[in-house]
């Protein structure tokens, strides 16, 4: 809580206005941020000061695990965080590539499982990542990316956490996540609890501990119609003590999170918080 309070409150006294063209809306901006979640140890990432849909933020990263690329799929496993973007994103609407109702594009995990090759073909990146650490392997490339510039405009959002980096020292794995952009009062609560989730599902299921998650944002922002409730409601909260997060042991193999997982193998507990911020959303 203190990393993401400490970045909360930097970009509302350091920001620099920046006028975003997708939205057409101002951000206080700052650049460059770094977060660590220490998973070995149980240290939750989820954010006291306003209540945080951490079931909805798994379903999310669960849904591209297993490449998804339609909003109803992730809507299944108990997530809408694609809704807006599949169904009221005017460019995207009127985009050749997009199949009708729900149809995301090339984006995220549609990618990191089915990523096109220059030869024909593609690569799963996953499969692969799976494959050499349950065997021990880490060949410093161990590289899950949702970013193809050459398939932006087949998709209707480009990826904002875009690369997953494993590494494998000895019996524990490592994290680093780099997230070029991210809206800080509604994203960030999100992506924290997915950064967290993957180091220690991945540990699980190819053997290892879970060591520390490294987390680089690159541009972090406030959208000019988040700041009041940022400034004046969540950074005048006092955080709670963090909870922790249990994940069903049975989960033992990429398959099983590819077919049978639900929220209700996730458990968290002693999480208190504040009331819910409706903080506005911008597509």
């Amino acid at each position: 809580m203190k990393q993401y309070l400490d970045l909360c409150s930097r970009i509302v006294e350091e920001g620099v206005w920046v006028d975003n063209a997708r939205t057409g809306k101002r951000c206080l901006t700052v650049i460059n941020a770094d977060l660590t979640y220490n998973v070995g140890a149980n240290e939750f990432p989820l954010v006291t000061t306003r209540k945080s849909y951490w079931k909805s933020a798994i379903a999310e990263i669960i849904g591209y695990l297993r490449g998804y690329d339609n909003a109803e799929d992730f809507r299944k496993l108990g997530t809408k965080t694609w809704d807006a973007n599949a169904n009221d994103n005017d460019a995207w609407l009127a985009n050749p590539y997009r199949k009708g109702t729900d149809d995301m594009g090339l984006v995220y995990g549609a990618i990191g499982r089915n990523f096109p090759k220059p030869d024909g073909g593609s690569v799963d990146l996953l499969r692969k990542i799976i494959d050499d650490l349950k065997a021990g392997q880490d060949d410093r490339g161990e590289i899950l990316t949702f970013y193809h510039p050459g398939a932006f405009h087949m998709g209707c959002l480009r990826p904002c956490m875009y690369s997953h980096h494993f590494s494998l020292l000895g019996d524990t794995l490592y994290l680093n996540s780099t997230q070029r952009s991210c809206d800080v009062p509604l994203g960030l609560n999100f992506n924290m609890v997915q950064v967290y989730v993957l180091l220690a599902l991945v540990a699980q299921i190819t053997g290892h501990k879970p060591g520390m998650a490294y987390h680089k944002i690159v541009n972090a922002h406030i959208y000019e119609d988040q700041l009041d409730l940022m400034r004046d409601v969540q950074l005048k909260r006092e955080p709670f003590a963090p909870p922790q997060l249990s994940i069903n042991p049975d989960i033992k193999s990429l398959e099983d999170i590819e077919t049978w997982v639900t929220m209700d193998d996730f458990e968290v507990t002693g999480y208190q918080c504040h009331e819910p911020i409706q903080y506005p959303f911008s597509v």
